[in-house]
């Protein structure tokens, strides 16, 4: 987990790139760009795919650019409470309360009705700070039993 201890010690085996695996130091810009700094081939994506794709709310916009659907919500974050619930009735109940930085089910909240908009919000937000160090939240409408497709790519430098 010590990337700049990695990052020395590729340098003194003059080791040519780093595949860091899953999880962790693989989603992890900065530790992306200090291995591009170093010299390294990191394999895997650019530190400003990472950053961008790193963020829920980053991400979503990146994909407005390009008129992807997506599940209706909150454009950006949330503010204040009154907002979340403007953006819910709006959105329709049932909805989702998810941390922007978030992952592995960590700061989501599901809200099925308005009267449980103010608690389920708190609980998104302070689940999110103490998980993520950031407690920014957003809304989507909740979507039951999801299906999606990952698709992996796989490239080289030119």
């Amino acid at each position: 987990m010590d990337g700049d201890k990695i990052i020395e010690v590729c340098k003194k085996l003059n080791v040519d790139g780093i595949h860091p695996g899953y999880g962790f130091l693989s989603e992890n810009a900065a530790f992306a760009k200090k291995v591009k700094e170093a010299k390294i081939i990191f394999i895997g994506p650019s530190p400003e795919a990472m950053k961008i794709m790193g963020d829920k709310l980053s991400a979503k916009a990146a994909a407005k650019k390009y008129n992807i659907p997506m599940v209706p919500g909150s454009v950006g974050a949330i503010e204040t409470i009154e907002e979340g619930k403007k953006i819910a009735q709006e959105t329709g109940f049932p909805v989702l309360i998810k941390a922007s930085a978030g992952g592995g089910g960590k700061g989501m909240r599901i809200v099925e009705k308005s009267e449980d908009f103010e608690e389920q919000m708190k609980m998104a937000v302070s689940e999110a700070k103490s998980a993520f160090g950031n407690g920014s939240v957003f809304i989507e409408r909740y979507v039951a039993g999801p299906r999606h497709i990952e698709i992996q790519v796989l490239g080289d430098n030119p």
